[in-house]
């Protein structure tokens, strides 16, 4: 079993008679060191390698601002550069995909394929293919310069492009790297930059796809709802005919009284089903009172309203239970 922390503090205290004290002073002496192995952080290399950090929203940790000022000024460079680091990778990645679709349909113009144009799957692949061949060549180059085991180096190329950043691996921090390997630290601005907008490119690619399929179900539910309901359009509701006469029902198979349609009895109703038609015969059965017939009447103004002259005849009773055939 391994020992704990505080063991072996508290061996070291006891081996080498250290105070409680001087071994604070010397853990964070220790600390405050550990992130300037690769040089001075805060000479224009490691500043600008910060930069692209809080830019980029990776955030390893290894470097932070400890001042008043550099912690306000990292705010205010943050809440202005994001946005626009955020639109630069969109650019790029957007110019990836276009530059894609061009080599997509010089290959299928070349294969004599019959449908040239780009398909959303096939930039899925290309962009897929180009991101896992970024992280890969990556991976080799940090591997060789940081000494790391392949594995290791793809995890940290996939937290760095991923923006997830835990900080625990982080390049360009051993044998004074920012100061004597130039080149190496170009390279690793460079990857960051330009895997950062591949990367984008292809996320931005599988979340378009995830939702055109959820508006390509929704949209063939509705078409769906839409041939269900053309296939059972029925009557319903109160119906005049020319005559004067009043049909209230349902039209389908399960009814029991029966009438028929002349062909002077031609429909006024104001829907456009076209339920009836010359020389045919319906079966109605009486569904609700002949006076809920509001929503199947023209409104008409006052002043064309033709009232009759003279003693004007009371409404005739209505019994709400009745139920009439026609």
């Amino acid at each position: 079993m391994h020992p704990t922390n505080r063991e072996i503090q508290a061996i070291v205290r006891r081996k080498y008679n250290i105070s409680d004290e001087d071994f604070r002073i010397m853990e964070t002496v220790v600390l405050k060191s550990e992130p300037h192995r690769a040089g001075q952080q805060w000479k224009f290399t490691g500043a600008f390698y910060y930069a692209t950090t809080v830019l980029t929203t990776i955030g390893y940790g290894h470097s932070t601002p400890s001042t008043i000022a550099g912690k306000l000024f990292t705010m205010c460079y943050a809440m202005i550069g994001i946005p626009l680091g955020l639109v630069m990778f969109q650019s790029i990645g957007e110019r990836v995909n276009k530059l894609s679709s061009v080599i997509i349909r010089s290959v299928k113009s070349s294969l004599h394929c019959r449908q040239t144009a780009a398909s959303e799957l096939d930039l899925i692949c290309v962009v897929t293919t180009l991101s896992s061949l970024t992280i890969a060549g990556g991976a080799a180059a940090f591997s060789r310069y940081e000494g790391w085991s392949y594995f290791d180096s793809v995890y940290y190329c996939f937290i760095t492009l991923t923006t997830i950043g835990f900080g625990d691996m982080v390049a360009l921090q051993k044998d004074n790297a920012l100061s004597k390997k130039p080149e190496y630290v170009m390279f690793a601005l460079i990857f960051i930059l330009f895997g950062l907008a591949i990367v984008a490119a292809s996320l931005n690619l599988l979340v378009l796809r995830f939702v055109t399929m959820n508006t390509e179900d929704e949209r063939r539910d509705e078409a769906q709802a839409m041939q269900a309901l053309a296939g059972a359009v029925r009557l319903e509701g109160d119906v005049i005919t020319a005559n004067g006469s009043i049909l209230s029902g349902q039209m389908g198979h399960h009814c029991t009284e029966t009438t028929s349609l002349d062909a002077d009895d031609t429909s006024v109703c104001s829907c456009h089903c076209g339920c009836f038609t010359s020389n045919s015969r319906h079966r109605f059965t009486v569904r609700r009172s002949p006076t809920q017939i509001g929503h199947l009447l023209p409104v008409l103004p006052m002043h064309e309203l033709h009232l009759p002259q003279g003693k004007i005849l009371p409404p005739p009773a209505i019994y709400p239970n009745h139920r009439a055939s026609i």
